[in-house]
């Protein structure tokens, strides 16, 4: 049988398969998977509660429930000083279905998209799938920033697109006020979109700022994908948004309906109150965490750049002559500690420490991570 070439060009996701590798080889402690280790906050599973209760289990508009929009709209104003009305915001099925949905509305065959990598895994599969072309913007000789001279050199006439992830995964980084100017510099001559995947940006360990989204100027050209599942502890509810222009919306709301419909109806009005849930008790406990592993890992003679944001660190391991997935396979096999190989980033050299689960976990984990990285320098002596 024949299949989609499109679909048959692309391979699972390296990061699951990593994970999923780890298990079989009995990994005892996983720093994998970027998955909030805390509970769903009651007041968002008692909304859900009521909302079935009140028997809210029939089709819910494609856009998503009104009410919930209606809060949304109301969220960021006070969030990122941007104003968007109800019918410039679309629910739906987590983040990463608004992010192909946007993709899918924008990219032609042979357009290019521009990640600045390390980059989420997603991005280069479903570009691929729209028969578009992924361009890499290798930000890791500038601290994970975008630099102008780095963003001319991939910049084309078949740019379509730019992916800013902010903070980023999985280095945790927060693009700086010069990176977006960068990035706006270029936006402004050029008949090309950003897609901005900012769904840490209420995980933050300093003072936040808006992101790109705060260029209203470009208010046509940008894009905004949000999701419940990282601030509120929601992974398995698989709620998000989409925010932009009223003519993309048209667009990606017939990608949206093909493709799903519509988001779970009770889920909405349960988000209604997940949006009036201070994340501040969650990211303190990250801070705390990823103030050790820091601190851990600087101690172990790591290169690394301490995260500003989300729930990632982002150790360089080049120094030990050995690929990235060499590296992370061994520590598994050998130590039993499972992270993942930066080469799932398009950041050959790293490995990815998720810190989204227990002091407990990560103090053992460090600990053994400890003991192979010493004896690895004593090989490489």
């Amino acid at each position: 049988m024949k299949f989609n070439e499109q679909v048959t060009r692309i391979e699972p996701s390296p990061l699951r398969a990593f994970n999923d590798m780890a298990h079989k080889e009995g990994a005892e402690l996983f720093l994998t998977l970027g998955e909030p280790d805390f509970h769903t906050p009651q007041q968002v599973k008692d909304a859900c509660g009521v909302a079935l209760e009140n028997n809210k289990t029939f089709y819910a508009p494609t856009m998503g429930v009104a009410e919930l929009r209606r809060e949304i709209s109301a969220f960021e104003k006070q969030l990122n000083g941007v104003d968007y009305d109800e019918n410039e915001i679309m629910i739906t099925t987590g983040s990463t279905e608004a992010i192909m949905s946007a993709l899918f509305a924008v990219v032609n065959e042979g357009d290019e998209v521009i990640v600045p990598v390390p980059a989420f895994s997603m991005y280069k599969p479903v570009i691929e799938l729209c028969k578009g072309r992924y361009v890499e913007l290798n930000t890791a000789p500038d601290n994970f920033q975008i630099t102008e001279k780095a963003l001319a050199s991939v910049v084309s006439d078949k740019t379509k697109a730019i992916i800013l992830t902010s903070p980023n995964n999985p280095t945790g980084t927060i693009l700086d006020e010069k990176s977006l100017l960068n990035v706006y510099e270029q936006v402004k001559k050029r008949d090309m979109f950003v897609i901005c995947d900012e769904c840490y940006n209420q995980l933050v360990y300093n003072e936040r700022r808006p992101g790109f989204v705060r260029f209203q100027d470009l208010r046509e050209k940008i894009v905004y994908c949000q999701s419940f599942s990282k601030p509120y502890a929601m992974t398995g509810w698989r709620l998000g948004y989409m925010m932009a222009s009223k003519e993309f919306i048209e667009q990606a709301f017939k990608v949206h309906q093909y493709t799903t419909v519509c988001a779970n109806t009770f889920i909405q009005y349960a988000a209604i109150e997940a949006l009036r849930f201070d994340p501040a008790p969650f990211v303190e406990e990250y801070r705390k965490r990823r103030d050790y592993c820091y601190d851990r890992l600087v101690a172990m003679g790591l290169d690394v750049v301490k995260p500003e944001g989300a729930f990632y660190i982002m150790p360089n391991i080049s120094k030990f002559g050995m690929s990235s997935m060499e590296f992370c396979t061994r520590l598994v096999k050998e130590c039993k500690v499972a992270v993942i190989p930066g080469v799932c980033f398009s950041a050959e050299g790293y490995m990815r420490i998720g810190y989204c689960v227990s002091m407990d976990t990560i103090v053992k984990a460090l600990d053994r991570l400890e003991k192979f990285v010493a004896g690895l320098e004593k090989k490489c002596a």
